[in-house]
């Protein structure tokens, strides 16, 4: 699974709990699909993404009821969310530029490997 292009329905959405014992990377994308934010960035996302093939990546919709967002502390749309077994490595906050999502994902280059 590489760069997603459609939000995880609800019932598909995984819990805080799934996702603290997920194994390996894994890039969460928290936003809305009518946001322009996040609409810009998408283009970015694919672009840094490729140099990624296995990355998995998750698009989850967030807003009023959303809880995943508010675990995660979203306050500002697009949120990226990049975790390393579970544990949040790095995050990136309405991405602007392909040298800032690059940069995100280079850390995983640093990520200490447990499998």
């Amino acid at each position: 699974m590489a760069f997603c292009s459609s939000f995880s329905p609800l019932d598909q959405e995984p819990g805080t709990e799934q996702l603290a014992a997920q194994h390996g990377p894994l890039l969460l994308e928290f936003g809305a699909p009518w946001c322009a934010h996040c609409q810009a960035a998408q283009a970015l996302l694919a672009s840094a993404m490729q140099q990624y093939p296995d990355l998995p990546h998750l698009k989850i919709e967030d807003g009023k009821g959303r809880r995943l967002g508010r675990n995660f502390r979203v306050k500002l749309w697009p949120t990226l969310v990049l975790l390393q077994d579970g544990q949040e490595m790095a995050r990136l906050v309405r991405p602007d530029s392909l040298q800032a999502v690059e940069q995100l994902l280079a850390s995983l280059a640093t990520a200490p490997r447990t499998s």
